[in-house]
């Protein structure tokens, strides 16, 4: 069974999968190469997510669910149908401790994790169970791409409605949040696309996203193949841009959300929602509702994940020369929260959740609402 991850043959893929073979678009050689990089088993997996071959918190949890798909498909297994289910957790439990920040990757492995325990109770052969979690990795990939493009559409929709005298709008996103971070179209990136195929985007300026430079490398890349109108700025010149009055909004995609609408993502992403707030720019978040996680109450419990002094004290995200001196210290969050009163909305698959109170949303409410009217 081949599943494309992209809906088009000439869009960007960050996931290529055939069940039994998986290929991930090595992002940090991008835009100068395009290579892709094997992925036989779980622990390529968790390497290329460790390592950032593979990013943003869509395409990681599914990157990480069909690697561990190729193996099981190529595995020559001996034992019982509860031994599979058995072998089956303890690679999803190996897979997300990756990244632990992104709570894609953790509710896909709860998912998938109850799928095969639950297949397991009726199963006579350990293939049964190898086969309902292939079937099920390879579900999230198809889903992921229709969430995506729903996104768009309500993104699409919503902000024009919000910004009625605006004309054309002018949109500042931060990070990587298109093809490249998901099975395909994007989050944040895809309310920018729609906008852009609707005939309502002036512009999209995209950060930088220092140190590991995912707007300049991966979201500019994006835009230029799609011929959309962009402009690259450092990360600090946001603020500048806002007082110019050259943006309309901000849109930015999540990693993880709390039940409290409070947000993580990347780093940078507090900063622009503060300078957004003291302009008066609405600051709009696009992520799709696997990235709630309603155990949290608020973006405290939310834990942070820090990453190697190497990406700031050498160029290239780390991957280049050294350009800081030897013995600084380093603090280098991947992930700042960005607090639920400087956000406007929330724009998921299933419509777009605005604020209860003046400093919090009921997103439990919202989906629960979105449930019992059928929303899927």
């Amino acid at each position: 069974m081949a599943v494309e991850s992209n809906g088009k043959s000439d869009s960007l893929q960050s996931i290529c999968y055939e069940r039994g073979s998986l290929r991930l678009l090595d992002q940090r050689r991008l835009p100068i190469e395009t290579v892709y990089l094997d992925v036989r088993d779980a622990t390529d997996g968790w390497n290329a997510v460790r390592d950032m071959v593979v990013r943003g918190a869509p395409a990681i949890a599914i990157a990480a669910a069909l690697s561990l798909a190729v193996e099981v498909f190529n595995l020559d297994f001996t034992g019982t149908s509860g031994d599979a289910a058995s072998f089956l957790v303890k690679k999803l439990e190996y897979l997300v401790s990756s990244r632990p920040t992104a709570v894609n990757l953790s509710d896909a492995s709860t998912k998938l994790q109850n799928i095969v325990l639950k297949t397991a109770k009726t199963a006579t052969e350990a293939k049964t169970v190898f086969q309902s979690y292939i079937d099920a990795a390879e579900t999230m990939l198809t889903d992921d791409v229709a969430d995506n493009k729903a996104i768009g559409f309500h993104g699409a929709s919503f902000l024009p409605c919000q910004l009625k005298d605006s004309g054309k709008l002018s949109v500042l996103t931060h990070c990587n949040t298109g093809s490249l971070a998901t099975a395909g179209y994007g989050t944040a990136l895809g309310v920018i696309r729609a906008l852009h195929a609707g005939g309502s985007l002036e512009a999209a300026f995209c950060t930088e996203t220092r140190p590991f430079n995912q707007g300049s490398r991966l979201t500019a890349f994006e835009l230029v193949h799609d011929k959309i109108p962009a402009t690259l700025i450092t990360d600090s010149a946001a603020a500048a841009l806002m007082k110019a009055g050259r943006v309309n909004a901000v849109i930015v995609g999540a990693d993880r959300i709390a039940a409290n609408g409070d947000t993580a993502n990347k780093i940078g992403t507090y900063s622009l929602a503060v300078s957004a707030s003291y302009h008066g720019i609405p600051f709009y978040v696009a992520a799709p509702i696997t990235s709630i996680d309603l155990s949290l109450s608020s973006g405290r419990q939310i834990v942070i994940e820090e990453r190697s002094p190497k990406e700031l004290l050498c160029s290239d995200g780390g991957l280049g020369k050294q350009v800081a001196a030897s013995g600084i210290a380093v603090w280098n969050p991947a992930f700042d929260v960005t607090p639920a009163n400087l956000i406007t909305a929330i724009i998921t698959e299933k419509g777009a959740i605005t604020k209860a109170t003046a400093d919090a949303f009921d997103i439990k409410g919202f989906i629960q609402k979105a449930q019992g009217n059928g929303i899927e």
